[in-house]
């Protein structure tokens, strides 16, 4: 990752910085309570979010993260899904849309649970946003369905180990 990548990600012109660590994304929780509370001392509220609700603690990682003054401070920083959760805890307006969205993509990984096709649907509308054409798609979703026949065929012969599945697609 370049330092460039580490920096802020923007928030409705709310700076939120961010550092990449173990494979995956972390951002300040005090950026994201600022930025959703609008809170005069966004610290503060952290701390009495953290006084209400302990169990956030067990969500957070201390990473060295750039402060205004350019210097790094330790700060409380949670991954990507323990954003969401953090949200979840936020009584905010502003994390409202976050908050039903939430709610909205719950209710869909329900139904496809129940009715495996739409999960399908939900990948071919997706790739048809993005913008791939028709053909593009079908060959995606066939080539989908044909990967996970043969994975279950090597299954059903003692395939179990990721290497063995890694040297068969030669894949590292």
């Amino acid at each position: 990752m370049t330092n460039q990548q580490n920096k802020l990600v923007l928030f409705q012109d709310k700076k939120i910085r961010r550092i990449w660590h173990n494979d995956e994304w972390f951002f300040s929780v005090v950026d994201i309570v600022e930025a959703l509370t609008e809170s005069p001392s966004p610290r503060q509220y952290w701390g009495m979010l953290k006084g209400r609700e302990p169990q956030l603690l067990t969500i957070c990682l201390q990473l060295k993260l750039e402060s205004i003054d350019g210097k790094k401070y330790v700060t409380d920083c949670v991954n990507t899904k323990n954003a969401f959760r953090l949200i979840q805890s936020i009584p905010s307006p502003k994390a409202e849309p976050f908050k039903m969205w939430l709610a909205q993509v719950g209710k869909e990984r329900l139904d496809e649970i129940e009715n495996p096709e739409l999960a399908q649907e939900r990948m071919k509308a997706l790739y048809e946003q993005k913008g791939y054409p028709k053909d593009w798609i079908d060959k995606r979703l066939r080539g989908i369905a044909i990967r996970q026949d043969l994975t279950e065929e090597w299954k059903e012969r003692g395939i179990t180990d990721q290497k063995d599945y890694a040297i068969l697609t030669a894949e590292k």
